[in-house]
């Protein structure tokens, strides 16, 4: 919400530019807030679930040592603790104490088995989508409401932006105000002025991290992400020499929600096995399943935990694949991800962050700063930012309360006789081409905005 009250700024910041970026900060706060604490909350949820659970749910320790059981009787017991499943995928874990886990599919439902390999014997089934991250990033992705869910998460996000830097031009020392003044709060005044300092203050000091939040979520939706950003991004699968390829992307691995492939490579079709394509893999003779592909991973350098997709169909592929966003490394430039043929055992793609172009890089980096991955100062930083969120939108709420006139909106007006600056307009032309959703979202309440009559809007026809 606003940061910045009427009586104290209006005989001295009543300048056309001030006040029309006041009256957008309020619009916007708005719109975002509900959309902020929503994110925030869940963002704190999957803080939890990708730290001391993992995103397939509850981490199931095993006593370490003594005879293991090959991956195929492995494979065999998760299966069999959900009658007529078949396995899509192993986590491979890092450690010896830890269980096996397998994602299996039952009637289009997936679940997740973590297996003993002693024995072996199924420690815990449970449904992925009941798992705590699982539906804490479905609501962040898409509130629970499909396509049209993340249109709204697309239109808010880039709402977001415009509310970050209306608020730091508010936010900007004026009028006499000292730097020192709005970097430090001061915590002794009273009223709607307490919150006005705490919201002030550690909305700049929040205000990089916020963009970046923002912008490496846009990334993820349907139209400025998906359409734009990542269309023109996505690794060309043309680097792999000769190797066919099949109608499908590396998106179809994903289970369910959760974005479990590279950014840089959901759009990349997958190659397809049954041909003479590919480089030396497994050693000629080998037969290639879970146990032979899983030692190969281990031959090829995949030392700590690593995921091994299934192939799905007759010309599908082993798929060996460890990166920071699905929580297997803890460096992003540890992704990797390799196709094996299943009939020969031949490698047909290998493809590293190196190879990555620019934006998959600073996706793949952002992804990992963004879900906490990157170890327990990622994990603190990131709940203290999602704390940080949930009091500014608090604040703003607050804020507004207290200035808001009984019985009005309370938005901010703007100078008698207001014409839109150019400033204004170059700047809503801007955001419309880069966020078309958001431009359209702008559009809509400019028209709204404009057809009011003044004495709604314009200071000395209404009380502020």
């Amino acid at each position: 919400m606003t940061s910045i009250s009427m009586p104290s700024q209006d005989g001295l910041s009543s300048t056309r530019l001030y006040r029309a970026i006041w009256r957008w900060h309020f619009y916007a706060g708005l719109i975002v807030i509900p959309f902020l604490m929503v994110l925030a909350t869940t963002g704190l949820i999957m803080v939890y679930g990708n730290s001391i659970e993992t995103f397939l749910g509850q981490k199931h320790y095993v006593t370490p040592g003594g005879e293991r059981a090959s991956l195929a009787a492995q494979a065999l017991a998760a299966q069999n603790a959900v009658p007529g499943s078949k396995v899509k995928m192993l986590v491979s874990p890092v450690d010896p104490d830890r269980a096996s886990v397998f994602v299996v599919d039952a009637n289009n439902q997936n679940v997740v088995v973590s297996v003993d390999p002693h024995g072996p014997a199924v420690v815990d089934t449970i449904v992925k989508d009941q798992t705590w991250f699982y539906w804490a990033d479905h609501i962040h992705g898409t509130l629970l409401l499909g396509d049209f869910g993340d249109r709204l998460q697309e239109i808010a996000a880039g709402l977001g932006i415009v509310l970050v830097l209306s608020g730091l031009y508010l936010w900007w020392p004026r009028n006499g105000r000292s730097l020192s003044r709005v970097l430090f709060p001061n915590v002794r005044a009273g009223g709607r002025a307490f919150w006005k300092e705490l919201h002030v203050s550690l909305g700049f000091y929040i205000s990089v991290v916020l963009l970046f939040f923002f912008i490496s979520g846009l990334s993820w939706t349907g139209i400025w992400g998906t359409k734009i950003v990542q269309a023109w991004s996505a690794f060309p699968a043309a680097k792999w020499d000769n190797v066919p390829l099949s109608d499908k992307t590396h998106a179809s691995m994903n289970h369910g929600a959760l974005k479990e492939v590279p950014w840089a490579l959901e759009q990349t079709p997958l190659p397809v096995s049954g041909s003479n394509a590919g480089v030396t893999g497994l050693p000629m003779g080998t037969p290639v399943n879970l146990d032979t592909v899983a030692a190969f991973a281990r031959s090829i350098g995949f030392n700590d935990q690593f995921r091994i997709n299934v192939p799905a169909a007759e010309d599908g592929v082993y798929t060996i694949s460890a990166d920071s966003m699905d929580g297997d490394t803890h460096s992003p430039t540890g992704d990797r991800t390799v196709h094996i043929d299943r009939y020969t055992g031949k490698i047909l793609a290998d493809v590293r962050f190196a190879d990555y172009g620019l934006a998959g890089k600073a996706m793949a980096v952002g992804i990992a700063l963004h879900q906490a991955n990157l170890g327990l100062w990622n994990t603190a930083l990131n709940t203290l930012f999602c704390l940080a969120v949930i009091f500014m939108g608090m604040s703003g709420i607050i804020m507004w309360w207290k200035r808001r006139p009984a019985g009005t909106l309370g938005a901010p007006l703007y100078p008698k006789n207001y014409q839109v600056p150019v400033t204004i307009m170059v700047i809503a032309i801007c955001v419309c081409i880069v966020f078309p959703l958001t431009g359209l979202s702008i559009i809509a309440f400019s028209v709204i905005d404009f057809l009011l009559p003044k004495r709604f809007k314009e200071v000395g026809f209404h009380a502020a």
